[in-house]
């Protein structure tokens, strides 16, 4: 197998899951300090390797070109591709949702900072859902352009914003301990949601041919580079920024500003604000075209296709509706992105790991761990589940 094409695959992994969801990090762990924070994000990202790699089992058995839906219908008939289809639809939505919020609010800051003109939460949130979805609705193409410029300075931005912070480490706020035990619980689904890549996957196969051993580097790399960057992006703010200060300032624009405020040094506050709008664009951009086209799939019959600007309507308008009710849902609609991604990426995998294992015994590669494994990995992702639940009921403290 080309190195070449290795090195992409892990590329693609790590580009899939650094996003937004990044952002959101500082505010899920204010409460719980770094330590804490530490060891949930470690148990995640083996968690989500793991069921990578059975994913990677699946589609020995499957053909190359099989998407997520394709290995449900396989292997659990129509009720688990209808399944598939709801918790993709529902996590698309609940992501969109996540970064209008939070890019709406970002972005009327900004057209304050440039213009010095004053716009309302609602009107700048309107007008941001609105750039992207002309971008998106034109097509893949564009939106392809327009994502390799703003990948690029994303990747600059973050990393002078780490420059700068680095040097302005306290020792001390890294050893704050969690406030209260019920932030531990409910901040295991934001954090969750930081690592999903699994809707790459069957590119990804298709990409190497089904290579097993390819295919595990890739993952097992291509995850665990974010791993990294979440380490030193944890370090530099739950560091830089007392426990107290973040939780007295929840919100993303609050942690921006904050950060800004702590560091004495010229335009880090810009640079900063900078990287949260690409990290939010880049990430809208990316889940927008991915609903868009589920969408536009889902709504075409065997005569006619929908217009592209009704899907754009269709697309757009229900998360657009939900960040102008909750201007501050950021991490809420994360929250909730985190059962359908545990849906998708815990109990799909497991389930359909469980009826192959059925069929194929002991035929070709078999992630190790047994029924142990999976029945650990399903315990854990009701428990995500549960945490999410447990929140929007009001028995665990909202977070952001």
């Amino acid at each position: 197998m080309s190195k070449s094409k290795v090195f992409g695959s892990t590329l693609i992994i790590a580009g899939t899951t650094i996003g937004a969801g990044m952002l959101a990090l500082p505010l899920a762990s204010a409460g719980i300090g770094f330590s804490t924070s530490l060891l949930i994000m470690i148990v995640l990202w083996a968690l989500m390797a793991y069921t990578a790699l059975l994913m990677v089992e699946l589609h020995q058995h499957a053909d190359a070109k099989a998407t997520l839906h394709t290995l449900a219908e396989q292997f659990l008939g129509k009720r688990g591709k209808w399944l598939a289809s709801f918790a993709m639809m529902f996590l698309f939505y609940a992501l969109c949702a996540a970064y209008i919020a939070g890019g709406g609010a970002q972005f009327g800051e900004r057209i304050t900072q440039i213009a010095a003109i004053e716009v309302s939460p609602a009107i700048a949130t309107i007008v941001f859902t609105l750039i992207v979805a002309v971008v998106v609705t034109i097509g893949t193409s564009t939106v392809d352009k327009v994502n390799r410029v703003l990948f690029s300075v994303k990747l600059l931005a973050m990393a002078l914003v780490l420059t700068f912070l680095a040097p302005n480490v306290t020792q001390s706020y890294l050893l704050s301990l969690p406030i209260e035990q019920g932030l531990i619980i409910a901040a295991i689904p934001v954090i969750f949601t930081s690592f999903g890549f699994h809707g790459s996957i069957p590119a990804i196969v298709n990409y190497l041919d089904g290579h097993t051993t390819s295919l595990r580097r890739a993952i097992m790399i291509g995850s665990a580079i974010p791993l990294v960057i979440y380490l030193f992006w944890q370090l530099v703010t739950l560091g830089v920024v007392s426990q107290a200060t973040l939780m007295d300032n929840q919100g993303l624009s609050a942690l921006i500003r904050t950060l800004g405020e702590q560091v004495h040094q010229s335009n880090l506050a810009q640079t900063i604000g900078l990287f949260a709008d690409l990290a939010l664009l880049t990430s809208f951009l990316g889940v927008s075209l991915g609903l868009f086209e589920f969408l536009g799939d889902s709504l075409t019959t065997s005569t006619r296709r929908p217009n592209r600007w009704v899907i754009g309507v269709v697309t757009f308008l229900p998360p657009m509706g939900f960040a102008l009710f909750y201007p501050e849902g950021f991490i809420m609609a994360l929250g909730y992105a985190a059962i359908a991604l545990a849906v998708l990426a815990i109990f799909l995998p497991i389930w359909m790991v469980k009826r192959s294992r059925q069929t194929h015994q002991s035929a070709g590669y078999q992630v190790i761990g047994g029924n142990i494994a999976l029945n650990i990995c399903g315990l854990t992702g009701l428990i995500i589940v549960g945490a999410q639940v447990l929140i929007t009921a009001g028995w665990l403290p909202a977070l952001g």
